[in-house]
């Protein structure tokens, strides 16, 4: 039997195969999504031309409709317009059939108009990328079989053909708004599905992307790793890529009480930080007035949604009449619940000018300090100190 012309070991075709996909991981994930979907870098104009060729050969995936796709997925997110929601469609109709999904609306002529902006569109786009995109497939299956042999090579080039239909269109649009942990408090269900964002790529850290979408690194707390942006930096140290815009650190200084408009502009910066941190300031004393209802017999599942709200849903507080009944037996869950009604909407109110919009933050800030919940207090001062 044919045994390629590199005639490798099986470790040797294993670590060959690992590093083939995760070229195409990167391409994937610097290439279409962070800079071209989200323009969040520039890319040299070599390196841009590999991943689009590599793109070419290992998925047949064509730019634009890549970018107008994930494009409309963050503009309709988790509504019926959303190509691939998991909480609209279903997570296994996602997990397994997120490729079929990316198909479906890559025929929409709409989307194509509306989200593929700004994309490459060249000679070779127009006569080879795009028209003679199976052709990559292809030849890439005749040179794996050519270099690793016929088994070796067939089993290689169908784990390029799967890994990103899979981990990508499947496990990332799908478990990525399902499961996991989340940062911030976004208006979506988006989660980061692991801290160590190496299997693929550093798209597994999607809440802290879809909180800041135009950032070029997907890693927020200190603990987190995103391979991608290991990559990005190697490219950028080498003059290949030029970094546009990463997520804004909060500043706090402890010497500043007045609330004027630098306040107001970082807290509508770092809102999903603030909503993140209100939560967290909130949790214990919520937690334990929560039980404490649920031992004097209120219902537990009024209870329960209300603690899902408080911690994780930007959304309005859900219209229900238990819910409204635990409220009016606790001051200070009501109050904590008000009170972050009112901060949520401050970077809403669009109609506003900045003096309005500081008059309310300061009114907001002096009621919380006033109340009769100290951690509220506590919070309202450390939301004096950005600027």
């Amino acid at each position: 039997m044919f045994t390629g012309l590199l005639n490798l070991p099986w470790w040797g075709d294993l670590i060959a195969g690992l590093i083939l996909v995760q070229i195409t991981i990167a391409g994937v994930t610097i290439y279409l999504h962070r800079c071209q979907a989200h323009r969040a870098l520039d890319l040299h104009p070599a390196v841009s031309h590999f991943f689009r060729a590599w793109l070419w050969l290992t998925t047949g995936m064509i730019t634009k409709e890549w970018a107008a796709i994930h494009r409309k997925h963050h503009a309709k997110c988790e509504t019926e317009d959303d190509p691939h929601s998991p909480q609209v469609l279903g997570i296994n109709r996602v997990l397994w059939g997120g490729v079929v999904l990316y198909v479906k609306e890559s025929h929409k002529p709409e989307t194509m108009t509306r989200y593929g902006h700004g994309t490459p569109d060249d000679w070779l786009e127009r006569n080879v990328y795009t028209p003679l995109n199976k052709w990559g497939i292809m030849l890439t299956a005749a040179v794996d079989i050519l270099l690793f042999g016929a088994i070796p090579g067939a089993i290689i080039f169908g784990v390029q053909m799967a890994w990103i239909p899979f981990w990508a269109a499947g496990v990332i649009n799908g478990i990525g708004h399902w499961w996991g942990y989340r940062n911030f408090v976004t208006e979506d269900a988006s989660t980061n599905i692991t801290p160590v964002a190496a299997w693929i790529g550093g798209e597994e850290l999607h809440n802290n992307h879809h909180a800041y979408p135009t950032s070029a690194k997907f890693s927020i707390r200190w603990y987190e790793f995103d391979l991608g942006w290991l990559y990005i930096r190697a490219l950028s140290s080498l003059g290949l890529a030029t970094v546009r815009k990463t997520a804004p650190k909060v500043k706090l200084d402890p010497s500043k009480f007045e609330v004027d408009a630098a306040t107001l502009q970082a807290v509508i910066a770092h809102r999903y930080d603030v909503l993140a941190h209100y939560a967290k300031s909130m949790k214990e004393s919520c937690a334990l007035e929560l039980a404490a209802l649920r031992a004097k017999g209120h219902d537990i599942g009024a209870l329960k949604t209300l603690r899902q709200w408080l911690h994780s849903d930007a959304r309005e507080l859900p219209k229900c009449e238990k819910v409204g009944h635990v409220l009016a037996s606790s001051p200070l869950l009501n109050t904590t619940a008000s009170m972050r009604q009112e901060l949520a909407r401050l970077w809403e109110r669009s109609t506003l000018n900045t003096e309005q919009l500081v008059s309310q933050l300061r009114d907001w800030c002096e009621r919380a300090e006033r109340s009769d919940v100290p951690q509220l207090a506590t919070f309202s001062r450390r939301l004096r100190n950005y600027g």
